[in-house]
């Protein structure tokens, strides 16, 4: 089973002391000339900072964001799971997971990053800044990433479970298959509507991630993952073909 999820605009400072970036031990190794052709542009991009902060869709105060970028390659390390910050991640609390719930997201979980595409929630990267959206010297990133993270995803034996947003989903698009699955969270509104939800969509996603951590099972197919949630008490129906939708 593997859970597919975005990364967050927001990050930790900090890393393991003495640490940097070693691109050899990243998960997915087939990504490697990628990852370093997109460090490269990062890097070129972060020489001007006026240049950069559009680049990047930056406003006044976030500065520091740059210069993060320029020294991405010598900064302290830490675990993926642990670097991300924001409402999903939030809703995972990765840091409040016992070892053997921590263990099965290091072993199940992976994160479709703009600057390094897929890595595995252990993996150890630095602080730094790059959204789907930003504009790099000479990289489109969607081209960049598109063909390379998709046929990565495709090669996944057994259930894969998407909870990108839809602008992340594109750097890699899923491949239709049985075993292939996009999460929707949605709700049920007082007239018994059904309402695709926003904001709170990301809570949603990052409590789920929790509650398949904090149960350990390793989801063979939709068919398990559903029986499951229907035994945990989580409203989880099939929705459109190659779509699960998540009721909070």
């Amino acid at each position: 089973m593997l859970v597919l999820l975005p990364p967050s605009e927001t990050k930790r400072d900090g890393g393991e002391p003495g640490s940097s970036l070693d691109l050899a031990g990243l998960s997915y190794p087939e990504l490697a000339a990628h990852r370093a052709e997109t460090l490269d542009a990062l890097r070129k991009l972060s020489r001007n900072l006026t240049v950069a902060t559009g680049a990047l869709g930056l406003g006044p105060t976030q500065r520091f964001e740059v210069d993060r970028n320029r020294v991405v390659l010598s900064s302290p390390v830490m675990p993926v799971i642990d670097r991300y910050t924001g409402v999903l991640f939030d809703g995972i609390a990765a840091e409040s997971l016992r070892d053997s719930e921590r263990q099965w997201v290091l072993e199940h979980v992976a994160v479709n990053s703009a600057l390094f595409g897929l890595v595995g929630a252990g993996d150890c990267i630095p602080a730094y800044r790059l959204s789907h959206d930003s504009r790099l010297p000479g990289l489109s990133l969607k081209k960049h990433w598109r063909q390379a993270i998709g046929e990565l995803i495709a090669r996944e034996p057994g259930l894969v479970l998407d909870l990108r947003s839809e602008s992340y989903a594109a750097l890699g698009p899923l491949t239709a298959g049985p075993d292939a699955h996009y999460l929707r969270v949605v709700t049920e509104t007082d007239t018994g509507q059904k309402k695709a939800l926003t904001h709170f969509n990301k809570k949603g996603k990052g409590v789920f991630v929790r509650e398949l951590a904090v149960a350990g099972i390793d989801h063979a197919n939709a068919d398990s993952l559903l029986a499951w949630a229907a035994t945990a008490g989580i409203r989880l129906e099939r929705g459109k073909p190659g779509e699960l939708e998540l009721y909070v």
